[in-house]
């Protein structure tokens, strides 16, 4: 993996645990928001709004149904236009 890869990653994974309020060690790239660590509609619309903060990036609405795990966060991120 390319250090770009896992800065990024790192960066989302941090906003992700932050706003699902679980530590880092509990969500891997492939484990799922809603079925492994509860999260509703509102959370998954908070991790695209800080994302698309953070990032400076524009996130229309209809990727948070791809939106499930890490690794899918990481690649609408990376598809996304500089807002």
């Amino acid at each position: 993996m390319s250090d770009v890869y896992e800065e990024r990653m790192a960066q989302i994974k941090e906003i992700v645990c932050d706003i699902l309020e679980i530590e880092e060690d509990e969500v891997t790239e492939t484990s799922l928001f809603k079925e492994d660590h509860d999260a509703d509609s509102l959370r998954a619309i908070e991790i695209l709004a800080r994302l698309e903060k953070e990032f400076s990036i524009s996130i229309d609405q209809s990727e948070l149904g791809r939106m499930v795990n890490l690794k899918a966060v990481y690649e609408v991120v990376e598809g996304a236009p500089r807002a």
